[in-house]
């Protein structure tokens, strides 16, 4: 076993360093603050290439794995980006995968391009207000017409939707009560989000205000069966693809939120003086900030052992689940933690921690509840009787 980064590794880190230096922690103040898709941030790595860095090479990727698109994300996070800077970028590394992986090579040479050089930005609609991870239950209809399909539905918590030109979208082709299986029935499209018949209404919300979340509403959108990836009625298959990379992504960023958090904590317990010491000198004030370094080194562990089964072309969805849960466990209470450290001053937004905390709690929520993850290891990896 090597823990190590390799050297290419190592450059890809100090190429995302470089890139995130440009975009300072006053930047992400007054995109916390005013709100706005960070259009420079995302096309600055659109111009050095790194959109791509998990997509083929031959359509302008750059080739690499989920481990280098997880060092990545983390990195962009560790930079004080947080989960703002990584959600601008999310869907390019792990959304298309379906595509990558089912799609023509017509589709690739479509699609991938432009994504990739930030000419397009697509956004992941899937999720619905009243079926929420019950994925085989949504409404959203796709009905065939010769040559195209006509889709109406919601969709909830969509990212991105006021910016992007392109969707990637779940609907159901064949009415539930005609399948074999809850499972069938579903397809999946790469279309344009035409928004003369798809409206996206943004949801305010407590944190990451950089990067929009929205309800869509599709009203007889025009799709083409060319958009069509893959068979009919195996889009639920077909996204399966994308969700454990999308799992160790998140827990990546969760990590590097809850390493810049714990830098700055440390950085302000070793400056500030009360009683004529620094408070990093008491033990009340050292001994979270360790216990929180070493859940971090921990979960980073997981994210980066998944990362490598799944690059490995090995089964890993224990592994993924297993890492976004802990991840965004220990990333939101080293947070938390750095909140706490600074007291008052950790409340103000200049010192910027109490933005991270409010970020630190979607990778607990998203994509996937941390209840279900346990779920999910209880049956798979335990053995026990499915409880939902």
């Amino acid at each position: 076993m090597n823990f190590s980064l390799s050297e290419d590794q190592l450059a890809i880190r100090a190429g995302i360093e470089k890139v995130c230096a440009a975009f300072d922690a006053e930047y992400w103040l007054r995109k916390d603050t005013d709100g706005g898709f960070p259009a420079d941030f995302h096309q600055a790595f659109a111009r050095d290439g790194w959109l791509g860095i998990a997509m083929p090479e031959q359509y302008g990727g750059a080739g690499l794995g989920v481990t280098e698109a997880a060092l990545m994300m983390q990195t962009v996070a560790a930079s004080g980006a947080g989960m703002s800077g990584a959600s601008a970028l999310h869907m390019n590394i792990f959304g298309l995968n379906p595509v990558v992986v089912f799609g023509t090579a017509e589709q690739k040479q479509r699609w991938l391009p432009p994504l990739i050089a930030g000419a397009d930005k697509a956004c992941f609609c899937v999720t619905e207000p009243n079926t929420g991870l019950n994925t085989t239950r949504l409404k959203t209809k796709a009905e065939r017409h010769g040559d195209h399909y006509i889709v109406s539905g919601q969709k909830i918590w969509i990212s991105t939707a006021q910016v992007t030109n392109k969707m990637l979208l779940l609907a159901r082709t064949t009415p539930l009560e005609q399948t074999a299986k809850p499972t069938h029935g579903l397809s999946l499209f790469y279309t344009d989000f035409d928004r003369q018949f798809v409206e996206a209404r943004e949801i305010p919300k407590m944190g990451r205000k950089a990067v929009d979340s929205n309800q869509v509403f599709i009203d007889a959108l025009k799709v083409p069966v060319a958009d069509r990836i893959g068979d009919e009625g195996r889009g639920f298959e077909y996204i399966l693809h994308g969700l454990n990379p999308e799992r160790i992504l998140v827990a990546a960023e969760a990590v590097g939120l809850g390493q810049i958090a714990l830098k700055r904590a440390a950085d302000y317990a070793r400056e500030r003086v009360v009683f004529d010491r620094p408070i990093g000198q008491n033990q009340a004030i050292q001994h979270p900030l360790a216990q929180r370094w070493i859940e971090l080194e921990a979960a980073n562990l997981l994210v980066y052992k998944a990362a490598s089964l799944y690059d490995s072309g090995e089964a890993c969805g224990a592994e993924a689940n297993a890492a976004k849960y802990y991840a965004g466990e220990v990333g939101f209470k080293a947070c938390e933690t750095a909140v706490m450290t600074m007291g008052g001053m950790g409340y103000a937004k200049e010192f910027h921690v109490e933005r991270y905390l409010r970020e630190a709690l979607i990778p607990r929520i998203a994509p996937v509840s941390p209840h279900l993850i346990l779920c999910f290891i209880a049956e798979k990896v335990l053995g026990m009787p499915k409880s939902y």
